[in-house]
């Protein structure tokens, strides 16, 4: 089996409830193929410019490990869902095991006061100071 990444946005004025429905309706077409999905909730985020007349949305990210013909499906279902505004989905070698946008697993479960103090630098933050931008 193939490993894949996808992550979609949806629709800012969606709930949590109907963000998890939409997210469990997307598993489901990998799991009735045999396939294993794991899910993260990246939160309800700022759009860089406005994408079908929305300026914010709820980012998910789906790690699949399924064959292509089940990743084209859910490629062809997120195409024709009005509540998805945008998504992509990617070939990968390998899986991380929790992204550095990892919120939660669920959308239900995110706090949105939240806010985690690093003590430490990511590796993320490592590798961008180590760039230098030229206005």
């Amino acid at each position: 089996m193939s490993l894949y990444e996808t992550v979609f946005i949806a629709r800012q004025d969606l709930t949590v409830e109907d963000v998890d429905a939409l997210t469990n309706k997307f598993t489901k077409i990998i799991a009735d193929a045999n396939g294993k999905v794991k899910k993260e909730y990246w939160g309800l985020r700022n759009l860089a410019y406005k994408v079908k007349k929305n300026t914010r949305g709820h980012y998910i990210l789906l790690k699949i490990e399924s064959e292509y013909p089940t990743v084209a499906e859910l490629k062809r279902v997120m195409g024709y869902n009005e509540d998805v505004i945008r998504s992509a989905i990617y070939s990968v070698e390998s899986f991380v095991d929790e992204s550095p946008m990892f919120v939660s697993i669920n959308a239900k479960d995110f706090k949105a006061g939240k806010v985690s103090s690093k003590k430490e630098p990511s590796k993320l933050d490592l590798v961008i100071d180590q760039f230098q931008f030229d206005a």
